[in-house]
């Protein structure tokens, strides 16, 4: 009889032991989610798809090899050059996409980013000069028409032109290095980890063509 143990002391240590594993449990929870956020190591996958009826998406692992990374820096300068230059008949998204806050401010250094703001359809847009509706597309001319110029830096032959209510002006072709900063550590801030997940910034934007840039001399015939 001495040695059953008494119903209060059964409950204390069944409590005790729930309350250890409890611990543990909330321990290797906080382990967990400690590693998963922030993100601290980017998982870049490309999809593609083909314009059919019956449309076919893949989603593909993209390994760090170094044909991936300048797949990657190449459908980012394409991505970069539209954002930059597109221009749509919506004053709200322009202001929004082209202001501090926006991609074109995200994508670019600080310096790129000041030159951009001295271009003529910026300032016309962000000061809501134009009283009548138009669009801007920028067109990369082909998948051959990249040139890697050296490390982290390209040409690229663009196409642009602007089309109002009553007709369109004549499409201009351009030539454009970009020179990119890219670091395999980046340090990325949490709202900028979906857009920019490698950190990547345009730091050299130059009209090889010599014939200006498409967002002062695109627009006119």
């Amino acid at each position: 009889m001495q040695n059953r143990i008494e119903p209060p002391v059964l409950l204390s240590r069944l409590l005790l032991f729930v309350f250890a594993g409890t611990v543990v449990a909330l321990f290797v929870l906080a382990m967990t989610i400690e590693k998963m956020f922030p993100l601290d190591r980017p998982e870049i996958f490309f999809l593609t798809s083909r314009a059919e009826q019956n449309a076919l998406i893949q989603i593909a692992e993209m390994p760090p090899t170094d044909a991936n990374t300048d797949i990657y820096l190449r459908a980012f300068i394409t991505e970069y050059l539209r954002v930059r230059n597109d221009v749509v008949a919506n004053t709200a998204y322009m202001r929004q996409k082209w202001g501090s806050d926006g991609l074109v401010a995200m994508w670019s250094s600080g310096t790129v980013y000041k030159e951009f703001k001295k271009t003529d359809l910026y300032n016309a847009i962000m000061n809501d000069i134009p009283d009548f509706e138009f669009e801007c597309p920028m067109t990369v001319q082909s998948a051959g028409s990249f040139r890697k110029f050296k490390e982290n830096e390209y040409t690229v032959s663009v196409s642009y032109y602007c089309k109002y209510s009553d007709g369109q002006t004549d499409k201009k072709n351009y030539t454009i290095r970009i020179g990119l900063d890219v670091n395999k550590n980046p340090t990325v801030p949490w709202q900028e980890k979906l857009d920019n997940p490698l950190g990547i910034k345009v730091s050299q934007y130059v009209i090889e063509s010599n014939n200006g840039d498409p967002l002062d001399t695109g627009y006119r015939s």
